[in-house]
């Protein structure tokens, strides 16, 4: 019993542990990059609307090729671009105009191409085809202000706890030990 109870307390201590530093990695990695994270020279985007399902799912983590220079594009490639109102959008390239000075891009989802003329200039990345189902509602999460909380301050909270558990089993273990010796000697003197 005790071994099992020796096992499970170390796993609970290193997936604690684990829980803590990849929060802290993602906030520093977002906060350093201005809420740009990357990974291997690859943005991090999170998808916030259904116009890409079912090929790019609400809540999905995408990674995007940044674009340092604008590039000729083709119908089909998929593209993530600053839109004139602000927010970035991921769509699909649906017709190339004047052999690639402008675009027209449509949501898969969507019956209707974008409105928008999109120019290269606009474009910040080109999708790499790389998908992460349901990761972008974790990141939007940790982000959050009861992320922060449940991430940090919970986890920390419960390896206090642990530890003050763990000291007090010591402790007691300790007494345990000091009192079977104390018995150990009287049986002893007793003889």
């Amino acid at each position: 019993m005790k071994k099992v109870t020796s096992i499970l307390s170390g796993a609970l201590t290193t997936l604690l542990t684990i829980i803590l530093l990849v929060t802290v990695a993602a906030v520093v990695t977002t906060q350093v990059t201005d809420g740009e994270p990357s990974l291997f020279g690859y943005q991090i985007k999170i998808v916030l609307s259904g116009s890409m399902e079912p090929g790019i799912d609400t809540g999905s983590v995408i990674l995007v090729r940044a674009v340092d220079e604008p590039g000729v594009y083709q119908v089909g490639d998929v593209v993530t671009f600053q839109t004139y109102e602000g927010p970035l959008v991921t769509h699909r390239i649906h017709e190339v105009i004047d052999g690639g000075q402008s675009y027209i891009t449509k949501g898969d989802n969507n019956p209707l191409p974008d409105t928008q003329v999109l120019e290269p200039s606009m474009v910040v990345g080109e999708y790499t085809g790389m998908t992460i189902p349901y990761l972008g509602h974790v990141f939007s999460f940790v982000s959050s202000d009861v992320g922060v909380i449940f991430l940090f301050i919970i986890p920390g909270v419960l390896l206090v706890l642990y530890s003050l558990y763990t000291i007090v089993q010591a402790l007691r273990e300790v007494d345990r030990l000091s009192k079977e010796q104390q018995q150990t000697v009287s049986s002893s003197q007793q003889e």
